[in-house]
This record gives C-alpha cells, sequence and structure tokens, in this order.
C-alpha cells in the first residue's frame, strides 16, 4: 500500500488494527450464522453470547459504532431467549442484528479495499 503525505505511521498501523478486527469479525459473524442455523441449544446460544459480547467491546473500541451497537443488541436478545425461551418477534430480532452485522462488516471492509488501492 503506496503511503499517502496526510497518513502517519500510526494511522496506518492503526489502519491494520482495523482491518483485521474487520476480518475477524467477519468469521463471528459467519459463526453468528451458522449458529442461527443450527438447533439453539443451551450451548448455542452461550456462544452466540460470547460472539455478540466480544463483536460489542472490539467494535467500539475500533471505533466501529454500528458494529458494536448492532453486537450489544444482539447479546441482550440472545439473553432474553436464554432466560425465557421463544418469544413472538425476538428470533426475527436476533436474524436482523445478525444481518445488520453482516451489512456493516461488508461495508466497512469494502471501505478499507478502496482506501488501501487508492
Amino acid at each position: 500500500m503506496p503511503l499517502r503525505p496526510e497518513m502517519t505511521m500510526v494511522d496506518l498501523e492503526l489502519d491494520d488494527l482495523k482491518r483485521e478486527f474487520l476480518a475477524e469479525a467477519d468469521e463471528k459473524v459467519r459463526e453468528l450464522q451458522a449458529k442461527l442455523d443450527g438447533e439453539q441449544t443451551p450451548e448455542a446460544l452461550q456462544r452466540l453470547t460470547y460472539l455478540a459480547h466480544q463483536l460489542k467491546g472490539s467494535g467500539g473500541s475500533y471505533g466501529f459504532q454500528r458494529i458494536s451497537t448492532d453486537a450489544a443488541e444482539l447479546e441482550s436478545a440472545v439473553e432474553s431467549l436464554s432466560a425465557e425461551g421463544t418469544r413472538p418477534g425476538i428470533d426475527d430480532r436476533i436474524q436482523q442484528h445478525v444481518f445488520n452485522l453482516r451489512a456493516e462488516v461488508d461495508k466497512r471492509m469494502r471501505e478499507f479495499a478502496v482506501a488501501a488501492s487508492s
């Protein structure tokens, strides 16, 4: 990647960390989707909560507020499902948050790909 004069070494290093986060977030969202397609066992729900919690914290740390917000809402919805069982609309909310995460991670990855090729 050619150095852009307005970017410092710290900016470049932070961009590299953000790209790494997005690659890991992509893997986590894929796992979230796979878990949702499978049986909703207590272990699967616990894993969904864990993945959402990780995305929530890391997303906010790297400045991806939309990822953090959707992950927090996903975490809350899955915890409700675990505690209360199925109730109207909760599965749709969970699916929507995972869809939102997929869209945001894809969008951010495209933005970094375009910036890298500039």
